[in-house]
Protein backbone atom coordinates (compact mmCIF):
# COMPACT_ATOMS: atom_id res chain seq x y z
CA UNK A 1 0.00 0.00 0.00
CA UNK A 2 3.03 2.48 0.21
CA UNK A 3 2.92 3.84 -2.96
CA UNK A 4 -0.55 4.93 -2.59
CA UNK A 5 0.08 6.03 0.27
CA UNK A 6 2.93 8.36 -0.57
CA UNK A 7 0.77 9.73 -3.37
CA UNK A 8 -1.60 10.95 -1.17
CA UNK A 9 0.83 12.07 1.63
CA UNK A 10 2.99 14.34 -1.34
CA UNK A 11 -0.58 15.91 -2.24
CA UNK A 12 -1.27 16.83 1.42
CA UNK A 13 2.21 18.24 2.55
CA UNK A 14 1.59 20.26 -0.79
CA UNK A 15 -1.03 22.76 0.91
CA UNK A 16 -0.39 25.06 2.84
CA UNK A 17 -2.12 23.77 6.71
CA UNK A 18 0.26 25.89 8.89
CA UNK A 19 -1.91 26.96 12.29
CA UNK A 20 -1.19 30.43 13.07
CA UNK A 21 -2.08 32.06 10.50
CA UNK A 22 -4.92 30.15 10.77
CA UNK A 23 -5.84 30.64 7.38
CA UNK A 24 -7.26 27.24 6.21
CA UNK A 25 -10.38 27.14 4.06
CA UNK A 26 -13.09 25.21 2.96
CA UNK A 27 -11.33 24.21 -0.36
CA UNK A 28 -8.02 23.05 -0.98
CA UNK A 29 -6.91 20.50 0.97
CA UNK A 30 -10.54 19.77 1.35
CA UNK A 31 -11.22 19.20 -2.61
CA UNK A 32 -8.53 16.58 -2.48
CA UNK A 33 -10.10 14.85 0.16
CA UNK A 34 -13.21 14.89 -1.46
CA UNK A 35 -11.98 13.95 -4.44
CA UNK A 36 -10.55 10.70 -2.76
CA UNK A 37 -13.25 9.53 -1.10
CA UNK A 38 -15.62 8.10 -3.79
CA UNK A 39 -19.15 6.68 -2.11
CA UNK A 40 -18.84 8.44 1.18
CA UNK A 41 -21.52 10.86 2.32
CA UNK A 42 -19.62 14.38 2.85
CA UNK A 43 -19.79 17.25 5.28
CA UNK A 44 -17.54 20.37 5.49
CA UNK A 45 -18.21 22.92 8.14
CA UNK A 46 -16.67 26.28 9.10
CA UNK A 47 -16.05 26.97 12.17
CA UNK A 48 -14.41 30.20 11.48
CA UNK A 49 -10.44 31.45 12.11
CA UNK A 50 -9.23 28.74 9.83
CA UNK A 51 -11.25 26.01 11.73
CA UNK A 52 -12.63 23.57 9.22
CA UNK A 53 -14.09 20.50 9.65
CA UNK A 54 -15.04 17.55 7.13
CA UNK A 55 -16.91 14.28 8.45
CA UNK A 56 -16.72 11.16 5.91
CA UNK A 57 -19.14 8.51 5.96
CA UNK A 58 -19.34 5.13 4.25
CA UNK A 59 -22.12 2.65 5.53
CA UNK A 60 -23.48 3.26 9.56
CA UNK A 61 -20.26 2.70 11.73
CA UNK A 62 -19.84 3.46 15.23
CA UNK A 63 -16.25 4.06 15.32
CA UNK A 64 -14.66 7.21 14.18
CA UNK A 65 -11.10 7.89 12.47
CA UNK A 66 -9.96 11.24 13.54
CA UNK A 67 -6.80 13.19 12.09
CA UNK A 68 -5.96 16.89 11.91
CA UNK A 69 -5.12 18.49 8.76
CA UNK A 70 -3.33 21.40 10.22
CA UNK A 71 0.57 21.74 11.39
CA UNK A 72 3.20 24.24 13.04
CA UNK A 73 4.46 27.23 11.40
CA UNK A 74 7.66 25.84 9.44
CA UNK A 75 11.17 26.89 10.58
CA UNK A 76 13.85 28.51 8.56
CA UNK A 77 15.79 25.56 9.58
CA UNK A 78 14.36 23.87 7.22
CA UNK A 79 17.08 21.88 4.25
CA UNK A 80 14.14 22.52 1.78
CA UNK A 81 10.30 23.60 0.91
CA UNK A 82 8.69 22.08 3.82
CA UNK A 83 5.29 21.96 1.40
CA UNK A 84 7.37 19.38 -0.70
CA UNK A 85 7.56 15.71 -0.27
CA UNK A 86 10.92 14.07 -0.03
CA UNK A 87 10.99 10.50 0.24
CA UNK A 88 14.16 8.54 1.27
CA UNK A 89 14.95 5.05 1.15
CA UNK A 90 13.36 5.11 4.67
CA UNK A 91 11.70 8.40 5.31
CA UNK A 92 9.15 10.71 3.94
CA UNK A 93 10.19 14.14 5.15
CA UNK A 94 7.49 17.08 4.82
CA UNK A 95 5.81 19.47 6.97
CA UNK A 96 2.81 17.39 8.70
CA UNK A 97 4.15 13.98 7.50
CA UNK A 98 4.69 13.38 10.63
CA UNK A 99 2.30 15.24 12.80
CA UNK A 100 0.19 13.82 11.23
CA UNK A 101 -0.77 14.06 7.58
CA UNK A 102 0.71 10.77 7.13
CA UNK A 103 -2.26 9.08 9.38
CA UNK A 104 -4.22 10.81 6.89
CA UNK A 105 -2.93 9.74 3.76
CA UNK A 106 -2.97 6.16 5.25
CA UNK A 107 -6.89 6.38 5.65
CA UNK A 108 -7.35 7.30 2.02
CA UNK A 109 -5.56 4.41 0.81
CA UNK A 110 -7.22 2.44 3.68
CA UNK A 111 -10.50 3.37 2.28
CA UNK A 112 -9.75 2.97 -1.35
CA UNK A 113 -9.01 -1.01 -1.17
CA UNK A 114 -11.95 -1.89 2.04
CA UNK A 115 -15.57 -1.53 1.27
CA UNK A 116 -16.63 -1.94 5.50
CA UNK A 117 -18.29 0.54 7.13
CA UNK A 118 -15.74 4.05 7.97
CA UNK A 119 -15.91 7.42 9.09
CA UNK A 120 -13.43 10.04 8.65
CA UNK A 121 -13.09 13.57 10.81
CA UNK A 122 -10.78 15.70 9.58
CA UNK A 123 -9.74 18.88 11.00
CA UNK A 124 -7.57 22.11 10.90
CA UNK A 125 -7.29 23.72 14.47
CA UNK A 126 -5.58 21.16 16.79
CA UNK A 127 -2.27 23.22 16.63
CA UNK A 128 -4.02 26.31 17.98
CA UNK A 129 -5.36 25.37 21.69
CA UNK A 130 -8.68 26.00 19.83
CA UNK A 131 -10.57 23.32 19.42
CA UNK A 132 -13.67 24.46 17.38
CA UNK A 133 -13.84 21.76 15.33
CA UNK A 134 -14.34 18.39 17.80
CA UNK A 135 -16.69 20.45 19.85
CA UNK A 136 -18.86 21.39 17.21
CA UNK A 137 -18.64 17.60 15.81
CA UNK A 138 -19.55 16.40 19.62
CA UNK A 139 -22.23 18.84 19.78
CA UNK A 140 -24.21 17.36 17.30
CA UNK A 141 -25.96 13.93 17.52
CA UNK A 142 -23.07 11.92 15.99
CA UNK A 143 -23.96 8.27 16.92
CA UNK A 144 -20.66 7.53 17.20
CA UNK A 145 -19.52 5.67 20.32
CA UNK A 146 -16.03 4.37 19.46
CA UNK A 147 -12.71 6.59 18.40
CA UNK A 148 -9.66 6.31 16.99
CA UNK A 149 -7.53 9.69 17.33
CA UNK A 150 -4.35 9.58 15.13
CA UNK A 151 -1.16 11.13 16.81
CA UNK A 152 1.90 9.78 16.65
CA UNK A 153 2.11 6.40 18.66
CA UNK A 154 4.80 4.26 16.40
CA UNK A 155 1.95 2.49 15.62
CA UNK A 156 0.72 1.14 19.03
CA UNK A 157 -2.56 2.20 20.67
CA UNK A 158 -2.21 4.87 23.87
CA UNK A 159 -5.00 4.73 25.88
CA UNK A 160 -3.66 7.43 28.70
CA UNK A 161 -2.31 11.08 28.52
CA UNK A 162 -2.00 14.08 30.31
CA UNK A 163 -4.45 16.95 30.75
CA UNK A 164 -3.24 20.19 29.93
CA UNK A 165 -4.25 23.64 31.26
CA UNK A 166 -2.55 26.97 30.83
CA UNK A 167 -2.96 30.39 32.95
CA UNK A 168 -2.07 33.99 32.59
CA UNK A 169 -1.62 35.18 36.36
CA UNK A 170 -1.24 38.70 37.45
CA UNK A 171 -0.31 40.24 40.40
CA UNK A 172 -0.35 44.12 42.08
CA UNK A 173 2.08 45.93 43.48
CA UNK A 174 2.80 49.37 44.88
CA UNK A 175 4.73 51.51 42.69
CA UNK A 176 7.43 53.40 45.07
CA UNK A 177 10.99 54.02 45.36
CA UNK A 178 13.20 50.63 45.49
CA UNK A 179 15.07 52.22 48.86
CA UNK A 180 11.81 52.00 50.59
CA UNK A 181 11.22 49.81 53.60
CA UNK A 182 7.89 48.97 52.23
CA UNK A 183 10.00 47.14 49.02
CA UNK A 184 9.87 43.63 49.93
CA UNK A 185 5.94 43.56 50.06
CA UNK A 186 4.97 45.66 47.71
CA UNK A 187 6.75 44.85 44.70
CA UNK A 188 4.67 42.59 42.31
CA UNK A 189 7.62 41.25 41.35
CA UNK A 190 8.43 39.97 44.55
CA UNK A 191 5.39 38.43 45.00
CA UNK A 192 5.93 36.96 41.88
CA UNK A 193 8.86 35.39 42.96
CA UNK A 194 7.68 33.79 46.19
CA UNK A 195 4.54 32.32 44.55
CA UNK A 196 6.61 30.58 41.88
CA UNK A 197 8.88 29.32 44.51
CA UNK A 198 6.09 27.72 46.18
CA UNK A 199 4.38 26.40 43.17
CA UNK A 200 7.94 24.65 42.11
CA UNK A 201 7.75 22.77 45.97
CA UNK A 202 4.38 21.89 45.95
CA UNK A 203 5.15 20.68 42.20
CA UNK A 204 7.87 18.46 43.76
CA UNK A 205 5.61 17.29 46.72
CA UNK A 206 3.45 15.33 43.64
CA UNK A 207 6.36 13.67 42.66
CA UNK A 208 4.60 10.39 44.37
CA UNK A 209 1.29 10.53 42.17
CA UNK A 210 0.58 7.59 39.37
CA UNK A 211 -1.84 6.51 36.76
CA UNK A 212 -0.94 4.18 33.93
CA UNK A 213 2.68 4.65 33.88
CA UNK A 214 2.48 8.10 34.23
CA UNK A 215 4.08 9.92 36.97
CA UNK A 216 3.47 13.48 39.11
CA UNK A 217 2.46 16.31 37.74
CA UNK A 218 4.43 18.43 34.83
CA UNK A 219 4.67 21.69 35.00
CA UNK A 220 6.12 25.06 33.29
CA UNK A 221 6.54 28.84 33.94
CA UNK A 222 7.06 29.74 30.55
CA UNK A 223 6.65 33.66 30.83
CA UNK A 224 7.22 36.63 33.23
CA UNK A 225 7.31 40.41 32.62
CA UNK A 226 6.99 43.18 34.72
CA UNK A 227 8.07 46.09 36.50
CA UNK A 228 9.84 49.44 35.22
CA UNK A 229 14.02 49.49 36.64
CA UNK A 230 15.67 48.44 39.15
CA UNK A 231 15.29 51.56 41.05
CA UNK A 232 11.60 51.30 40.92
CA UNK A 233 9.18 49.08 43.13
CA UNK A 234 6.86 47.11 40.36
CA UNK A 235 3.13 48.03 40.69
CA UNK A 236 2.46 45.17 38.66
CA UNK A 237 4.10 41.67 36.81
CA UNK A 238 2.25 39.69 34.85
CA UNK A 239 3.20 35.19 34.65
CA UNK A 240 2.01 32.76 32.57
CA UNK A 241 2.09 28.88 33.33
CA UNK A 242 0.97 25.62 32.80
CA UNK A 243 0.37 22.75 34.01
CA UNK A 244 -0.15 18.55 32.84
CA UNK A 245 -2.12 16.10 34.93
CA UNK A 246 -2.31 13.06 35.57
CA UNK A 247 -5.99 11.36 34.54
CA UNK A 248 -6.26 10.95 38.65
CA UNK A 249 -5.77 14.41 39.11
CA UNK A 250 -8.52 17.30 39.24
CA UNK A 251 -8.15 20.07 37.00
CA UNK A 252 -10.02 22.63 39.17
CA UNK A 253 -8.40 21.32 42.35
CA UNK A 254 -5.06 22.43 40.81
CA UNK A 255 -6.30 25.89 40.08
CA UNK A 256 -7.86 26.18 43.47
CA UNK A 257 -4.14 25.21 45.08
CA UNK A 258 -2.16 27.53 42.61
CA UNK A 259 -4.61 30.34 43.39
CA UNK A 260 -4.07 30.09 47.03
CA UNK A 261 -0.29 29.67 47.35
CA UNK A 262 0.23 33.41 48.38
CA UNK A 263 -2.51 36.16 50.47
CA UNK A 264 -5.38 36.63 47.94
CA UNK A 265 -4.55 40.42 47.94
CA UNK A 266 -1.28 39.81 46.23
CA UNK A 267 -3.43 38.41 42.78
CA UNK A 268 -4.67 40.67 40.49
CA UNK A 269 -6.11 38.36 37.80
CA UNK A 270 -6.14 34.65 37.85
CA UNK A 271 -7.45 33.33 34.54
CA UNK A 272 -7.04 29.83 32.86
CA UNK A 273 -6.47 30.44 28.97
CA UNK A 274 -6.87 26.77 27.68
CA UNK A 275 -7.81 23.24 29.47
CA UNK A 276 -7.92 20.03 27.72
CA UNK A 277 -8.69 17.20 30.36
CA UNK A 278 -6.73 14.06 30.47
CA UNK A 279 -7.16 10.86 28.68
CA UNK A 280 -9.44 8.80 29.91
CA UNK A 281 -11.65 11.49 30.77
CA UNK A 282 -13.05 11.58 34.65
CA UNK A 283 -12.74 11.50 37.84
CA UNK A 284 -10.41 8.76 39.21
CA UNK A 285 -12.71 5.78 39.46
CA UNK A 286 -14.62 6.90 35.76
CA UNK A 287 -10.99 7.41 34.44
CA UNK A 288 -9.66 3.90 35.73
CA UNK A 289 -12.86 1.89 33.91
CA UNK A 290 -12.56 3.89 30.70
CA UNK A 291 -8.60 2.84 30.28
CA UNK A 292 -10.23 -0.57 30.52
CA UNK A 293 -12.86 -0.37 28.07
CA UNK A 294 -10.12 1.07 25.55
CA UNK A 295 -7.74 -1.58 26.17
CA UNK A 296 -10.25 -4.07 25.30
CA UNK A 297 -11.59 -2.07 22.29
CA UNK A 298 -7.27 -1.81 21.42
CA UNK A 299 -7.15 -6.04 22.14
CA UNK A 300 -10.49 -6.73 19.85
CA UNK A 301 -8.70 -4.64 17.27
CA UNK A 302 -5.72 -6.25 17.38
CA UNK A 303 -3.42 -3.17 18.02
CA UNK A 304 -0.64 -3.61 20.26
CA UNK A 305 -0.78 -1.26 23.15
CA UNK A 306 1.93 1.39 24.21
CA UNK A 307 3.02 3.34 26.79
CA UNK A 308 1.02 6.34 28.52
CA UNK A 309 2.42 9.17 26.96
CA UNK A 310 2.94 12.94 28.80
CA UNK A 311 1.69 14.98 25.23
CA UNK A 312 -2.23 15.87 25.05
CA UNK A 313 -4.03 14.93 22.38
CA UNK A 314 -8.21 15.94 20.92
CA UNK A 315 -8.64 12.42 22.51
CA UNK A 316 -9.40 13.26 25.67
CA UNK A 317 -12.57 15.42 24.32
CA UNK A 318 -13.95 12.26 22.92
CA UNK A 319 -13.65 10.67 26.13
CA UNK A 320 -15.10 13.28 27.97
CA UNK A 321 -17.90 13.25 25.94
CA UNK A 322 -18.88 9.75 26.67
CA UNK A 323 -16.78 7.89 23.77
CA UNK A 324 -14.19 4.79 24.15
CA UNK A 325 -11.06 6.64 22.63
CA UNK A 326 -7.78 5.65 21.86
CA UNK A 327 -4.60 7.46 20.31
CA UNK A 328 -3.05 5.39 17.33
CA UNK A 329 -0.84 6.84 14.73
CA UNK A 330 2.44 6.97 12.63
CA UNK A 331 5.43 7.98 13.38
CA UNK A 332 7.22 9.39 16.22
CA UNK A 333 6.30 12.33 18.40
CA UNK A 334 10.02 13.18 18.54
CA UNK A 335 9.42 13.92 14.71
CA UNK A 336 6.96 16.28 15.26
CA UNK A 337 7.27 20.07 14.95
CA UNK A 338 10.96 19.55 14.10
CA UNK A 339 12.98 21.07 11.10
CA UNK A 340 13.01 18.41 8.35
CA UNK A 341 9.74 16.76 9.90
CA UNK A 342 9.71 12.72 8.68
CA UNK A 343 7.93 9.89 9.35
CA UNK A 344 9.39 6.64 8.45
CA UNK A 345 7.94 4.51 5.50
CA UNK A 346 7.06 1.14 7.72
CA UNK A 347 5.33 3.36 10.04
CA UNK A 348 3.22 4.36 7.19
CA UNK A 349 2.89 1.24 5.47
CA UNK A 350 2.04 -0.46 8.66
CA UNK A 351 -0.56 2.27 9.64
CA UNK A 352 -2.06 1.73 6.37
CA UNK A 353 -2.19 -1.98 6.56
CA UNK A 354 -4.02 -1.64 10.05
CA UNK A 355 -6.90 0.94 9.37
CA UNK A 356 -7.87 -1.47 6.36
CA UNK A 357 -7.79 -4.45 8.27
CA UNK A 358 -10.10 -3.04 10.74
CA UNK A 359 -12.30 -1.25 7.99
CA UNK A 360 -12.39 -4.81 6.40
CA UNK A 361 -10.10 -4.32 3.62
CA UNK A 362 -7.81 -6.68 2.02
CA UNK A 363 -4.50 -4.95 2.23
Amino acid sequence: MLPEVLKHLEALVSFDTRNPPRQIGTGGIFDYLRSQLEGFRIEVVDHGDGAVSMLAVRGNPRRLFNVHLDTVPSSQHWSADPHLLRVTDERAIGLGACDIKGAAAGLLAAAAVSSGDAAFLFSTDEEANDPRCIAGFLATQHGFNEVIVAEPTLCEAVLAHRGISSVLLKFRGVAGHASGANAMQASALHQTMRWGGKALDYVESQSHQRFGGLTGLRFNIGRVEGGIKANMIAPSAELRFGFRPLPSMSIDGLHETFGTLIEAGAIERYEETFRGPSLPAGDVATAEQRRLEARDLADALDLPIGNAVDFWTEASLFSAAGLTAIVYGPGDIAQAHTADEWVSLEQLERYARSVARIMGGNA
